[in-house]
C-alpha cells in the first residue's frame, strides 16, 4: 500500500482529509471545510508545498509534546501533525510529508 489522502466529512458535516502514510498511520491532518472543492484545493496545497521545507511549522504543545504544521505560501495552516513523543520523531513525520504527499493518490469516502 502507498500513502494517500482520504477525502470524507466529519460529524459537524465538515469536509476534511488526512494523509496517511503506507503503514495506515495518519501523518497530516486538515482544518474542516464548508465545501469539498475547498478541501480537493487544500490537498493540492499539500501536494506543492510539501516538498519545500520552508512550509513547515515545527512547534510543542501546551502540555511539551513536539507537532508540527504545514503552512502554504500565504501563511495559512493546511495541515497539522499528531502529537509525537520527540522531536526526532516529529521529524521523521516531516520527511514522510516531504516524501509522500507529492504523489500520494485521493481516496474519496465523501
Amino acid at each position: 500500500m502507498s500513502a494517500k489522502f482520504e477525502l470524507y466529512t466529519d460529524t459537524a458535516g465538515e469536509y476534511r482529509f488526512r494523509l496517511k502514510a503506507a503503514n495506515g498511520e495518519n501523518i497530516l491532518a486538515s482544518e474542516g471545510y464548508k465545501q469539498k472543492a475547498s478541501a480537493v484545493n487544500g490537498i493540492a496545497s499539500v501536494q506543492k508545498h510539501a516538498p519545500d521545507d520552508t512550509h513547515y511549522e515545527r512547534k510543542i504543545s501546551a502540555s511539551g509534546k513536539p507537532f508540527f504544521n504545514l503552512k502554504a505560501s500565504n501563511g495559512q495552516v493546511i495541515g497539522s501533525s499528531q502529537a509525537y513523543s520527540s522531536e526526532s520523531a516529529r521529524n521523521a513525520g516531516i520527511e514522510s510529508v516531504k516524501k509522500n504527499a507529492p504523489s500520494a493518490v485521493t481516496v474519496d469516502a465523501v
